[in-house]
């Protein structure tokens, strides 16, 4: 960091730096702006990231990162219990609950199988997934909705799903094409993520191609 910082500034642009999407002029003007706050709001902020680092972690049902356990959704008894929709990362769970079109369960992978990143289906909360379809109560679950991104790694990872789960006995579907090419759930707006839960489709495990 050049020396015309101060060095408390340029550790925090550094731990700014960081996180994902901040770069070193991003990182700089969040600093500022930090630095001009009044002590009690960056207070705030800082009991804030704490607060979460010690009471969040991860449903041990469907992977979803909560500070209870079970989760609001899977401890919720007026949600449907017999379809499942497997998503990436809990950011796209907040996306499917806007819509208010599903009433069902979820699971989280959190990433998808990329070998060119090193992740494979060992990195992923796949076995919980696998553990859920053959508990005592796995006759519950009647379809599992694949919603991954319709990116190289989305489908990649919804074909090796659906080729995993499909000899389990349950219906297993993929959204349909309602989001664009390469595009991500939390970004599609409701009416394209109802379109897409509407439209979904069985998959077809003796096809090489979804």
């Amino acid at each position: 960091m050049p020396a015309f910082f101060a060095p408390s500034v340029a550790r925090l642009i550094e731990e700014l730096c960081k996180l994902p999407g901040i770069g070193p002029k991003t990182g700089q003007r969040l600093a500022m702006h930090l630095v001009d706050r009044p002590r009690e709001e960056i207070r705030d902020l800082a009991d804030a990231l704490m607060d979460v680092k010690e009471k969040v972690g991860h449903c041990s049902t469907c992977r979803n990162l909560t500070d209870s356990d079970p989760c609001d959704i899977c401890a919720d008894g007026s949600r449907d219990r017999t379809v499942v929709c497997v998503v990436e990362d809990p950011s796209d769970v907040v996306a499917m609950e806007r819509t208010r079109q599903f009433d069902g369960l979820y699971h989280v992978l959190h990433g998808l199988i990329s070998p060119m990143d090193g992740v494979g289906p060992e990195q992923l909360q796949i076995q919980p997934l696998l553990n859920r379809l053959r508990s005592d109560e796995s006759d519950r679950i009647e379809e599992v909705i694949l919603a991954t991104d319709p990116t190289v790694e989305g489908e990649a990872t919804a074909m090796y799903l659906g080729r995993l789960l499909g000899p389990l006995g349950v219906e297993v579907t993929r959204i349909a094409r309602g989001l664009p090419e390469g595009g991500n759930l939390d970004y599609a707006d409701e009416a394209t993520l109802v379109r897409a839960l509407e439209g979904r489709r069985r998959v077809n495990l003796n096809s090489e191609r979804q």
